[in-house]
């Protein structure tokens, strides 16, 4: 019993599985994003991007709004896919459930990773964002979900929204693949 007991410490000790995702971006910012996800902080909403990562859900899709000196939005997997109608896009989801939100004390600093939502705070889905600077007002307002660990120049390039709430004319810069990392 001892050495079960001590084994079980020593497996408590070691470092946790950190899961994250790599990012390849093409258009305007073309290069990979690495986000390490905190699935200690918003585990329903890491799991969620990590199933529709895992099944390609997110390759292709665009950065639809993008807003100079604040973040870059993505994920619509419904209406945000690169090549079509993107007068829709960030009004759509995944066929998954709207999660309930899983607000923390971490700050929407440079690089951070939120999920994006409606008006309701249990609303977010598949859409998330990156942080260009610090956003405090949105902290306790929405989901942290993660942080960019590599290609912050990478973010830094997207393609600036012009239209209403920053939404992206012309040809948006997109994820072209997106793949779940240990």
């Amino acid at each position: 019993m001892r050495n079960a007991l001590a084994a079980l410490a020593l497996l408590a000790a070691g470092p946790a599985l950190a899961t994250g995702l790599e990012i390849q971006v093409e258009g305007e910012a073309n290069g990979t994003i690495q986000i390490d996800l905190f699935e200690d902080v918003a585990p329903k909403h890491v799991e969620q991007i990590t199933a529709l990562a895992a099944d390609g859900q997110y390759d292709g899709v665009v950065f639809h709004r993008v807003i100079e000196g604040f973040m870059a939005q993505t994920g619509d997997v419904e209406f945000g896919k690169a090549g079509g109608d993107m007068s829709m896009a960030g009004r759509g989801g995944s066929a998954r459930p709207d999660l309930p939100a899983e607000f923390s004390d971490l700050p929407f600093d440079r690089g951070v990773v939120g999920m994006a939502r409606s008006q309701s705070p249990n609303s977010a889905n598949s859409q998330f964002f990156i942080m260009f600077d610090a956003g405090h007002f949105l902290n306790g307002q929405y989901t942290v979900v993660g942080k960019v660990t590599g290609g912050m120049d990478v973010v830094d390039a997207i393609k600036r929204g012009a239209g209403q709430n920053g939404s992206v004319i012309g040809q948006p810069d997109a994820m072209t693949k997106v793949t779940v990392t240990e």
